[in-house]
This record gives C-alpha cells, structure tokens and sequence, in this order.
C-alpha cells in the first residue's frame, strides 16, 4: 500500500507544479497589463489603458506581402479616433496623448500577393503605454 501511495505522489507532485505554474497572474485582475494589446474592426471601438480608439478608414497599406522580395518592408497608416478627436496613426510609431502614447503594434490580415484585404478583413491591434 505505501508503495502505491509513493508512485502516486511521484506523478501528482509534478503534475501539480505544472498546474500551479499556469496560475501565474502577470497584474492584479483590478489593473490592465501594460503590454495588454486591444484589438478593433473598422468602426468598433477597443478601450486600451485610458484611452478609447476606433479605427475610421484606411489611408494606407503597402505592406510587403508574403513570399514576395521588396526593397521596402512598406507601411500601414489609418485614421482614427483617439478619445474622441481624429488622428492619423502608423503601424510601429507611438502617437502621443495627454497620459500617454497610444501606438498601432498589428495589423491583420497580413498581406498576400495579389489578394487586396476586403475592409471587413482588418483587425487593428493598440497598446497603450505611459
């Protein structure tokens, strides 16, 4: 019997030491992660830290698409609304708020040759970052 009771405890001690470590809490549940990333369409809104963005329309995407060589990684820049005032934003480049810099850290779908995105295709991601 405590031959069983010790292969039994041999398996459950690991076996519970990997479950507690995917326990683990990055920030109180009370407070946003600071490197929590909120993602929105075309006309929703995600709230990212304080701030409140919807994005608006598409000025530009000249990402390189997959499995195509270019001189230029290209860029995707939108218009948004930013806590209620319109802004221009660009895909890696922070845009400064009064409590913080707001920045567009991804864009989906990512781009394909010869295949244009729909607008209903796009999914914005935002970090927010004091």
């Amino acid at each position: 019997m405590a031959r069983k009771v010790e292969d039994t405890m041999r398996f459950l001690v690991p076996l519970a030491a990997v479950a507690l470590s995917a326990c683990v809490t990055v920030y109180p549940p009370d407070e946003p992660a600071a490197e929590a990333v909120a993602y929105a369409h075309f006309n929703e809104t995600a709230t990212v830290g304080p701030a409140r963005v919807t994005p608006l329309t598409l000025v530009e995407d000249s990402r390189c698409p997959t499995g195509v060589q270019c001189v230029w990684a290209g860029r995707v820049r939108i218009t948004a609304r930013i806590d209620g005032a319109a802004r221009e934003m660009t895909l890696g480049q922070p845009v400064t708020l009064d409590h913080g810099a707001l920045t567009l850290v991804e864009v989906r779908p990512v781009r394909v040759a010869d295949v244009a995105p729909r607008p209903a295709d796009y999914v914005f991601g935002f970090r927010f970052a004091r």
